[in-house]
């Protein structure tokens, strides 16, 4: 198992080089550039902007030096400043006057006084609560409606339950979002229509955000729970007089939830760093917004850092994914 993982974290490694490297040819291949303006600036200042960032050099040194930036660590020795702990995303004491400091992500090109590590540390938290909170409410109704839809195969019950899912499927965030602005926001005026920071806030992101992915979790758990259903462990199982509760949850949940842990991960990961459309809807301050202006202000440290995360992120949760298999079913082993 442990050579599995450091294998894995290798391949981590090679894969974050990978999306650098196409993310940082992309946005550079894109024309226009963080400051071109309506108003032609003229072609001295564009000089000193250009050297100031160093978007005069080749690319090969431009990439080098940021990614230097990102991912060697450093040792600072003495009184750390306010300044330079808000310039590493990661900064760990390791004795007196002594920090470990890793991650400088570089200036955001568009907000001025803010470096892009700053954006992570204002609105990261942000998005992951909202993305967290989402997981867990499509986890929790996805699931059981599911199993209930395939316990019940062919009845009333199972026919509601995939109605459910389907309008869930069908209705994207970007329309229930409105509509249960307009309901319980304008109409009934029961929570409030935009903002962050209480648990009233909390109530229609997440429900916009939650319930096309509960509709998704709870149509991959019943198709995969059906299957498993059908296994002839499952039939022997019955054959030697176990209760059917039993035959359910001890034989046939844990294969059944293979497939709908391997759609957790990269939804964990999605979701956790920002969805535009419901932080946009909802006037909430998360990094969907910040990723997407990013793009068209053309602010490459921003851009970057986002993919670079996001990248991290889902590797990350690939990984424990995989890990997770070995609970779920014995028969898997990483040798």
């Amino acid at each position: 198992m442990g050579t599995y993982i450091i294998r894995r974290f290798l391949w981590m490694v090679l894969v974050l080089f990978g999306v650098s490297v196409v993310t940082f040819v992309l946005m550079h291949g894109v024309p226009g550039g963080p400051f071109d303006s309506e108003k032609k600036l003229s072609p001295e200042i564009m000089a000193n902007i250009n050297a100031k960032y160093h978007l005069d050099d080749p690319l090969v040194v431009q990439y080098t030096t940021y990614m230097g930036n990102v991912a060697i660590p450093r040792i600072h020795q003495g009184k750390i400043t306010q300044t330079q702990q808000s310039d590493y995303l990661i900064n760990i004491p390791l004795g007196q006057d002594t920090y470990f400091q890793w991650m400088n992500f570089g200036p955001s090109y568009k907000s001025k006084s803010r470096t892009v590590n700053d954006i992570f540390r204002d609105n990261l938290p942000v998005s992951a609560q909202l993305g967290v909170a989402s997981l867990l409410l499509a986890v929790i109704i996805g699931i059981p409606l599911g199993i209930i839809s395939a316990l019940n195969r062919n009845k009333r019950i199972d026919y509601f339950a995939m109605g459910v899912a389907i309008l869930g499927v069908s209705v994207t965030a970007i329309v229930l979002g409105p509509i249960l602005v307009w309901i319980l926001g304008v109409a009934a005026k029961a929570l409030p229509v935009s903002g962050w920071g209480t648990p009233a806030h909390f109530v229609m992101p997440v429900i916009a955000l939650g319930f096309g992915n509960s509709a998704l979790i709870a149509r991959l758990t019943r198709a995969s729970l059906l299957e498993v259903l059908h296994e002839d462990y499952v039939r022997t199982a019955r054959a030697k007089g176990l209760a059917e509760r039993n035959v359910v949850v001890v034989h046939a949940m844990k294969n059944a939830m293979i497939p709908v842990v391997t759609i957790l991960g990269p939804l964990f990961a999605a979701l956790v760093t920002g969805t535009f459309v419901v932080e946009k809807i909802f006037g909430i301050p998360g990094m969907g917004r910040y990723f997407i202006d990013s793009i068209s202000n053309r602010d490459y440290p921003v851009i970057m850092g986002t993919v670079l995360l996001y990248a991290a992120l889902l590797v990350i949760s690939n990984v424990i994914v995989d890990l997770t298999y070995t609970w779920l079913d014995p028969r898997i082993r990483y040798n």
